[in-house]
Parts: structure tokens; sequence; C-alpha cells
């Protein structure tokens, strides 16, 4: 019978602003998961939303796993499953991706599918709909990504040491549906070339440790603007980019959460301490601080 396995993936928070389904950066914060064959499915579960991720009903990841099994023509082995999980849900921060990659690596080990590791980074992120959470929960860093329609290609680098990321969340959760939903069919084409202008100059201010140029090159003009009514937390923050130790603000993902992406540990500290004393307008906000994971996720077997 095939071993028991054991995963980590981390949190992503994705388009940093510009670059829309195509940037990501991978945070310490994480979905850890440790599977065995058994009986029937099972699911013990412990940190956030323990009570979502331990149903076996509508779970994602056992209805991922299922269906990637059933793709191949393979029966789902039943897996007793114990998990860990720090990543906030609804908020924008790649759960889902997180999950469906974890599906795939594990459909992969216990149905004997022989796929390497890109077929498992084509397989989540043909189930997310875009790459970039996918790409760097698996790759882990600062990661672009495009696909070819046939197969992703991603990059990944190590942001520069010492900057960390500190996430503002509001009470609520959002959809990803809900967050396109106000997005227009079409954009100008003066927006789309700033937008590109900025990746290349955020991708390169990155790379070579120019945190003075992020708050700039954090700027959007393609989803931002439109997801500010539905996520009006970035409204507030978005003054902050550029003081204090704060390099640059941005959605994370589709929102709601936000990132601000800090220079240090004294600024981590600065920046929380500044939105914890904050008189929110609207519903409570959830400081969360943590820095940023370079290394790539791997699947580890446990047991015979």
């Amino acid at each position: 019978m095939t071993g028991g396995v054991r995963l980590r993936l981390p949190a992503t928070s994705a388009n940093l602003g510009p670059g829309f389904d195509t940037l990501a950066l991978a945070l310490k914060l994480y979905l850890e998961i440790e599977a065995e064959a058994g009986e029937e499915f099972r699911i013990e579960a412990t940190g956030r939303n323990a009570d979502v991720c331990a149903a076996t009903e509508n779970n994602l990841l056992v209805e991922t796993y299922t269906k990637l099994l059933a793709g191949e023509g393979r029966a789902a082995i039943p897996l007793r499953i114990r998990m860990k999980n720090e990543i906030p849900l609804g908020m924008g921060c790649g759960s889902s991706a997180a999950v469906r990659l974890g599906a795939a690596m594990l459909a992969a080990h216990f149905g004997g599918l022989g796929w390497d590791g890109a077929r498992i980074l084509d397989e989540a992120c043909r189930l997310e709909g875009h790459p970039d959470n996918a790409a760097a929960c698996w790759l882990g860093g600062f990661v672009a990504s495009a696909s070819d329609g046939a197969r992703i290609q991603a990059v990944s680098f190590a942001p520069p040491q010492g900057w960390r990321a500190v996430l503002a969340m509001p009470e609520r959760p959002l959809a990803t549906t809900a967050s396109r939903a106000v997005l227009p069919a079409a954009w100008p084409r003066r927006d789309v070339v700033e937008n590109l202008q900025r990746v290349a100059l955020m991708t390169a201010a990155i790379a070579t440790s120019r945190g003075d140029l992020l708050a700039n090159a954090m700027r959007d003009r393609l989803h931002q603007p439109y997801r500010a009514d539905v996520c009006p937390l970035l409204k507030e923050l978005l003054p902050l980019a550029g003081k204090d130790g704060v390099l640059g603000v941005a959605l994370s993902g589709a929102g709601p959460a936000v990132l601000l992406l800090v220079e240090s540990e004294a600024a981590s500290l600065n920046t929380q301490r500044q939105l914890s004393g904050a008189a929110w307008r609207a519903e409570p906000v959830e400081i969360l601080a943590c820095d940023l994971e370079n290394e790539p996720t791997r699947l580890r077997k446990v047991g015979r």
C-alpha cells in the first residue's frame, strides 16, 4: 500500500497591484497536510477555520483530489488526513490555490499517476483559472507566471532579505467571483500601458532591492480602482505606501485583505502598531504579520 505523505503549502499574495493574474509572493503562513490511505475519508483539522477544513462534505481538497483521479480513470483512494491551517479563508491569501495544489500532489502520489512537478502545477493552475497563486505556492519567492495555452511557465526569485509582509484583513470574507464581477470587460489603452510599465518596474525593483521604487510601481489601474468599492479598506491604506518603512500597498489577490510590504522587522512592528491603533470606520480589522517564504513546496513521504 502507498505510504503516507506530508505537505506544507504557503499562503500567497497575488497581483501585487499592477501584476493582475501574473505576479505573486509566497508568505510564511501554511496549510500543513499529513495524509495516508484509509477506509473512508476522514479529516482532523486544527488552526484557522478548523470546522470548515474538517468537513468532508463540500470539501475543496477532497473534491479536487477525487475529480483529478476520476479524470485519469482512477478510483479515489480514501484518505485519513490531519491538517493544520494558518491561511485565512476568503481573504485573497491563496487558500484555494494551496488546497488545489495540495490535492494535485495527493492525487499524483496516491493515484500513482507519475506526474512531474510541471504537470502538478499545470493541473492546479487549470483548476484555479489563473497561474499566479498556485505558481507562487509551488515555487516560493516572488513569482512571475504565464500560460501559453497548454503549459504554465513561471520564474521565481527571492525578494531582498529582511522584507516582511503585513496583512490587514476585514472581518468579512469576499468570494473571488464577487470581486471579479466588478471588473470591466475592457480597459483604456492608457491604463493597460501604465500597468505594463509598473509590472516591469516592480519586477526590476524587487530583483535589485530598490524598495524606494515600489510605492509607485505597485500602483494599479486595471483592478484596484474597481474593487475599492467592495474592498474599502484599500482606500484607507493606500496612502501609507512610501512612508515609515512601508514600501508598497496593494490588495492581496482579489481582496478584501490588503498587503503592506515593509522593509524590515522594525517597520513591520511599527506598521502593526499604527494599524492596530487606527479608528476603523467600517468593521473590525485583523492585523497579521509574517515573513516571505522563499522555499518551494515539497512532498515528504512518511511511514512505509
